[in-house]
């Protein structure tokens, strides 16, 4: 930073008291949670001025960062187009285009021949012959700050198009409704309306839900195209404040499914879409506490359920249920394994086509997806398959840490499709071809080799060998090993020490995968070592991990951090004195955790949209998503135990006089999942602690949401924004760029 700073805002103390279970808590800064105030907004803009004025001299790296990014994106491209009834479908990106344009051609071959199913060569800035845009959002985006899609959804037959959208950040949305065979936009026209709007079949209706007052997805209606949206139909509300409200339609398309659900139990209810009116059938009842997915199915004539569940499964398995005995208690059906409980693999879903089940999973903490042929789900009913379950198969790749998920798998669609990526290898596209036995080169369980439709184009002569990636493993205090994935480039002296950029998430079971980054090539090639702490919390090594780093067992997130930080300060390749701690959201809370346990080891902190007054957001079921967050961090209002166990680990309430590194602290102004009081109450709080208060920063998108701003080109600009700071942070701001990185 300027040896010539100016001075950092100061927010001035309003005490409030906060008093549950007969603590009382003093909250001087509590009245920056009014949006609307005058005074927020220009304490919020003196804090962005601020940010600004202190890092003015990072911009011209801030410049060459953008560009690095810009100059290796393939600006104008396309998305592999994947096949729907009569269409190809794709997406468009142009030069200068902030966000992408939806297309569709016309397929010209039919049945399951191999040039039926070959995606058809789309070359950028070439229309095809018959190609028609179906949404330009480029154009749909002009003259709003903020853009983002919510839904986009084209019926069954090809006829409409229902896409919502966002122009405030806020996640609600308005949908629309297009006639494609026409091009006109028809009036029907839905304000305030959640994710994953949806067109039924025959196009005939629109199914969609809304939030309730905290933002809980609470009610899905029905509409009927062409009448007003006044006369929608509720077709469920889920009164407990505790579980949001899904809705889609199964595999085949020949059943509506609503679920009622939270992280640890739900409850499906399905009934027919060609009878819109039949009653809901329940099929595993809420009061059994079992977390699962649902398909409908048909075998050998008769109906079932393909149940992807963790009743006396962890790590859930996947079984059969008669349809008929829907309703009843999970302990009193008659369950068929499909594929049996492991430890060693966490079941994710499990969706059939028309020929296969295909299982996305997790094992040995990378997923990875699996085909199960369907024919054999006669001989499994019949008790002639034994107790392992059904053979399937997983394709194989040459990397150790990697990411195969599902993309699609269309029901009546003879090839499934996965994408591939890891930390050096960008995003593929692979068809798997799952037509039957000996057809298309297909194996005995109906499943050919994977077909590479592309790989994503990464400009100026990117070469993964450039770059190499390592597992480590840490020890936790409670002798629990912790998973590390460490990238850097090949060519850097290893007896050097290097600096890092430690990243973590450890919530919600959501695991930090191997996956490609353009922005972060930036950053490897000036020296530094990217390091990923798979901490419990997540999902990387099952279940199991997950329960281990929630509600009264939070702290081991953290606790999991610092040794891996340790662990790495040990290396001879690593520089303890440059270690950066970054994460964003519930990983945010984490970097305020970690910097109140040992504010020491770190060099400097990244926290986006930080988590980091969760007590205060807990005890407000009135804001959004606080009822359903109490299965992630318990219900303070309620518990003692876990009032006093979140209020030891709050970022904001465990502040102590330290001398914490360098903080940088972005957010949203219309963040409706973590509100950007939050970390302008930390960074508040935070100047009257530190030791050196004017090395805190704070950054605030005043239009923009949880993820910040809209659109490719603004996104990259905040990035660029961010790993400039971290680069200076580290000591690589002037470092030359590889190849021939200068130590």
């Amino acid at each position: 930073m300027s040896s010539e700073m100016p001075a950092y805002p100061v927010a001035v103390r309003r005490t409030v008291h906060r008093s549950f279970h007969d603590h009382v808590f003093e909250d001087h800064f509590e009245w920056l949670r009014d949006k609307d105030s005058d005074d927020v907004r220009a304490h919020l803009n003196r804090e962005n001025d601020y940010a600004e004025a202190v890092t003015a001299h990072l911009q011209p790296l801030r410049e060459d960062i953008y560009r690095e990014i810009k100059d290796r994106t393939q600006e104008t491209d396309m998305s592999v187009p994947s096949r729907n009834g009569a269409w190809w479908y794709f997406a468009r990106t142009v030069e200068g285009g902030a966000h992408q344009v939806f297309c569709r051609f016309p397929a010209s071959e039919i049945g399951d021949s191999e040039d039926a199913w070959t995606p058809p060569t789309v070359e950028p800035g070439v229309t095809l012959p018959g190609e028609q845009t179906l949404l330009d959002a480029n154009a749909a985006s002009e003259g709003h700050e903020f853009y983002g899609l919510g839904a986009f959804s084209v019926s069954e037959d090809g006829t409409h198009l229902a896409w919502s959208e966002d122009t405030a950040g806020d996640e609600r949305f308005t949908v629309y409704v297009k006639d494609l065979a026409t091009g006109q936009l028809l009036p029907d026209r839905i304000e305030q309306t959640s994710y994953g709007a949806f067109l039924t079949p025959d196009a005939s209706q629109l199914i969609y839900t809304v939030v309730d007052d905290s933002w809980r997805p609470w009610r899905v209606y029905r509409h009927v195209i062409g009448t007003a949206s006044e006369q929608d139909e509720l077709l469920y509300q889920e009164d407990d404040p505790g579980l949001w409200l899904g809705v889609e339609l199964s595999a085949d398309k020949k059943w509506l499914m609503v679920v009622s659900a939270c992280s640890e139990y739900c409850e499906y209810r399905i009934h027919p879409v060609a009878a819109p009116h039949h009653e809901w059938l329940t099929l595993i009842p809420e009061s059994d506490r079992v977390l699962y997915s649902a398909e409908p199915i048909t075998v050998a004539g008769t109906d079932y359920v393909l149940l992807t569940h963790d009743y006396q499964a962890p790590n859930s398995r996947v079984s059969l249920m008669p349809l008929s005995q829907a309703g009843s208690s999970i302990a009193d059906v008659d369950l068929v394994d499909v594929v049996p409980v492991s430890e060693e693999a966490r079941i994710e879903v499990c969706e059939p086509t028309a020929t296969h089940l295909v299982v996305s999973l997790r094992a040995e903490t990378t997923p990875r997806v699996r085909l199960i042929p369907r024919a054999g789900l006669e001989s499994l009913m019949a008790g002639t398959a034994g107790a392992q379950g059904l053979a399937g198969t997983e394709p194989a790749f040459d990397e150790e840490l990697f990411t195969a998920s599902l993309v699609s798998a269309r029901y009546e669609n003879p090839v499934v499709r996965v994408s591939y990526t890891s930390f050096v290898t960008p995003p593929r596209i692979y068809d798997i071809p799952t037509a039957g036995p000996g057809h298309h080169g297909a194996d005995e369980l109906g499943v050919g080799e994977p077909i590479l439709r592309r790989e994503a184009t990464v400009l100026g002569g990117y070469d993964r060998t450039d770059y190499t990636v390592e597992r480590d493993w840490a020890v936790a205090d409670d002798g629990t090993r912790i998973p590390i994935s460490l990238v850097r480039r090949a060519d850097l002296d290893t007896t050097v020490p290097a600096p890092v950029i430690q990243y973590a998430y450890g919530s919600y079971e959501s695991s930090t995968d191997p996956g490609f980054s353009i922005s972060r090539l930036s950053l490897l090639d000036r020296g530094v070592v990217w390091a990923v702490a798979h901490v419990r919390g997540g999902g990387e090594l099952g279940r199991p991990w997950y329960d281990h780093g929630k509600k009264l067992t939070k702290k081991n997130t953290f606790t999991d951090y610092v040794a891996v930080t340790r662990h790495l300060a040990e290396r001879q390749d690593v520089d303890a004195a440059r270690i950066a701690v970054l994460g964003g959201s519930a990983g945010g809370l984490l970097v305020g955790a970690v910097l109140n346990l040992a504010p020491d080891l770190y060099c400097g902190a990244l926290a986006a949209v930080p988590f980091v007054d969760p007590l205060t957001s807990m005890l407000m079921p009135e804001l959004p998503l606080t009822a359903l967050e109490w299965e992630e961090w318990g219900n303070p209002v309620a518990d003692r135990q876990v009032y006093d166990y979140m209020r030891s680990y709050s970022p904001y309430e465990n502040l102590r006089a330290a001398d914490y590194p360098p903080i940088l602290a972005v957010t949203s102004l219309n963040d409706t999942r973590v509100l950007y009081v939050e970390p302008a109450k930390w960074v508040a709080a935070l100047r009257e602690h530190a030791e050196h208060p004017e090395t805190v920063l704070l950054r605030c998108e005043m239009a923009g949401g949880h993820g910040g701003a809209s659109g490719r080109y603004s996104q990259w600009k905040d990035t660029a924004w961010e790993y400039a700071w971290l680069a200076e942070t580290l000591g690589v701001a002037g470092q030359p760029v590889s190849p021939a990185v200068s130590r």
